[in-house]
């Protein structure tokens, strides 16, 4: 296929049907990185459509689960021969660093590998206890349908694997929209699909604008699921639109995700450097640019000063370049639109009373970076402390005791992740037990498994990724009760 042929209907790459193409800008430099179809809803109806028919009238749906699992393992095995291809990718269109795109391709590698050992794990429906042997009750669960998947510009080749991979796991067809910002590896993972084997229609990808190509999947009537990941604004929008056609619905929203930081997890040197490390890695990470990102710290009042100071110092020695280049720590921001937003986010926290540790400034040059920023003396009144940058800024706030800690970690419309940093193990469970958020790491921050389910509490959406849950996202469940010895009834007489 050509560059512009980046949308996959029925089998077949083609161009958009109006001819319309679109730019991919490499954000290290601005510059033209590629050039991809640009869809519409015209192009949206053609790929709902191939899903459809395959759904319908494909085998896809009735395939036996080991081959379905067997195609997921072929596909893992092919982004490993490819892996650095499509992590240099990966990093070269979202901008990360190379090593990050590594790992990207290694944990999309463990999903598609972890949902076909679930799947073929299972067995054949729940038994239900009907108190008589003359009936057979089994819950069994099929496959939802056509399953529209729209993906964030952060993590494109990942999260188009959580949805994708449990999506052909249960047995669906499928559409994705990627990022129009971020496309490149997505459609590299339709082709691996391709050359695994799925069958056409099976696998639909449409490239182009969250309007109009994400608004019409919400709101199409053939789309009997739609998994979201992305902003609040726009998962509102989404849910919205697919409220009429009562499709399910999944959304990922990101959060503004707390960093509870205790006195005695600093008591040693040890213990100090490493929660000064792992509170730079959960800020800076990918440039901020991560709906899990720990861009609240939370640090106790006696601890603040020094901790503050050397996370600081750090912060201000991070290299920031191009993520394939040698050495660079920090790649930039995703786009001159989020370049913007992150210095913004900074002006007006500094505005509010924020004190300026380190960073708050764009560097000479091109691209679209941003210093990592650390904002002291901050409180949850503060812009930048309630709403979601995602960019490479990281707010400092206090507490006195326990109690106050907790408060402040749910002082937060979202609900995603936290972390709790303390030496006393009674305290780590008290702490992670009463924090509102789907994942709590103690002692750590950022690692997932794809074993156990991800999401979050409160607006940072609804459903599930990974685990046993969110294949369960993808399925219908079904209850068929058979009586083995019918009788007439004689309810009524006659």
């Amino acid at each position: 296929m050509s560059e512009q042929q980046t949308i996959h209907t029925a089998g077949t790459w083609r161009s958009a049907a109006s001819g319309a193409t679109r730019e991919v800008l490499d954000p290290a430099d601005a510059t033209v990185l590629a050039v991809v179809a640009e869809g519409d809803a015209a192009d949206t109806d053609a790929a709902v459509g191939a899903a459809r028919a395959a759904f319908d009238s494909g085998q896809w749906p009735g395939t036996p689960v080991a081959e379905r699992a067997a195609l997921l393992r072929r596909t893992a095995d092919l982004l490993q021969r490819d892996r650095e291809r499509i992590g240099l990718l990966e990093s070269r269109d979202a901008g990360k660093t190379l090593e990050e795109g590594r790992v990207d391709v290694d944990c999309v590698t463990d999903a598609f590998r972890y949902f076909a050992d679930l799947v073929i794990g299972e067995g054949a429906g729940r038994v239900v206890d009907a108190g008589s042997p003359d009936i057979h009750s089994v819950v069994v669960h099929e496959p939802v349908g056509v399953c529209a998947l729209i993906t964030p510009w952060n993590y494109p080749l990942l999260q188009a694997s959580w949805k994708i991979a449990p999506a052909l796991a249960a047995g669906n067809t499928f559409v994705v929209k990627p990022s129009e910002l971020t496309p490149l590896t997505t459609v590299a993972l339709i082709e691996l699909l391709v050359e695994a084997g799925l069958p056409a229609g099976v696998a639909n990808l449409v490239t182009g604008p969250g309007d109009p190509v994400g608004a019409r999947l919400a709101a199409h009537p053939d789309v009997d699921l739609i998994s979201f990941t992305g902003g609040l604004t726009s998962g509102t929008k989404v849910m919205r639109a697919a409220a009429d056609t009562v499709k399910k619905v999944a959304l990922e929203l990101g959060g503004k995700n707390p960093n509870v930081v205790f006195a005695d997890a600093c008591a040693t040197e040890e213990g100090f450097d490493t929660a000064v490390d792992q509170a730079l890695n959960a800020a800076f990470t990918h440039s901020g640019q991560v709906c899990s990102a720990g861009s609240r710290l939370i640090v106790e009042e006696s601890l603040r000063e020094r901790f503050v100071a050397e996370l600081a110092r750090r912060a201000e020695k991070i290299r920031i370049g191009r993520g394939a280049d040698p050495g660079v720590e920090c790649g930039p921001l995703v786009s001159a639109a989020q370049l913007e937003r992150t210095r913004s986010y900074v002006a007006s926290a500094l505005a509010e009373g924020a004190v300026l540790r380190a960073g708050g400034e764009q560097p000479e040059g091109p691209g679209y970076f941003y210093r990592p920023t650390v904002l002291d003396r901050c409180n949850r009144r503060m812009r930048v402390v309630r709403e979601e940058v995602f960019g490479p800024v990281l707010t400092v706030e206090t507490f006195r005791t326990e109690d106050e800690a907790v408060t402040l970690a749910n002082d937060t419309e979202y609900g995603l992740a936290g972390g709790v940093w303390t030496s006393d193990q009674g305290r780590a469970r008290r702490v992670a037990g009463r924090l509102r958020h789907g994942t709590v790491w103690i002692n750590d921050f950022h690692p997932y498994l794809p074993q156990a389910e991800w999401g979050g509490f409160g607006k940072s959406g609804i459903g599930r990724e990974l685990g046993p849950s969110g294949l369960a996202e993808y399925r219908e469940t079904k209850h068929v009760y058979q009586n083995l010895a019918p009788r007439p009834v004689r309810w009524f007489a006659g």
